[in-house]
């Protein structure tokens, strides 16, 4: 079952959002490409869904670990490498995704977009000294 409606979880409202207005948000991700993003607990098993912004890249969606510059992985980054195979929502859409981490120059270059894209995400990076995971989202058939 999924679990977007415990105690605590403020992406609730974003989620409902995202539903009622076929994939589109206000506020801060006003504009944004968002993606709803179901992953699988890696000790818990359970479904969660997080609301990411996400850079086309041809057909894949390419999102990036930041947790707004905390000094930790958000969950959902160490829920995509332990099960790559889930669910996303676009738009109306919902199809599964296999989730590939992106490393070295492809993801320098691929943050290097983001960052240009969204400038906000500039402003994470002077938060902390890690660098952010990126996944590559494609579509299963």
């Amino acid at each position: 079952m999924t679990d977007t409606r415990r105690p605590g979880n403020h992406n609730a409202g974003i989620i409902d959002e995202f539903r009622r207005n076929d994939g589109r948000v206000g506020g801060y991700f006003e504009g944004a490409p968002m993606i709803l993003v179901h992953h699988i607990g890696a000790r818990t098993g359970t479904e969660r869904v997080s609301p990411l912004v996400y850079l086309p890249d041809g057909d894949d969606m390419i999102v990036a670990a930041t947790k707004g510059g905390a000094p930790a992985h958000p969950d959902w980054y160490h829920n995509l490498k332990a099960n790559p195979r889930v669910t996303a929502e676009v738009g109306t859409e919902t199809f599964r995704v296999e989730a590939v981490e992106v490393t070295g120059a492809e993801r320098d270059s691929l943050w290097q977009r983001l960052v240009e894209q969204r400038p906000g995400f500039a402003t994470y990076e002077t938060k902390t000294s890690r660098v952010f995971p990126m996944f590559r989202l494609t579509r299963l058939p």
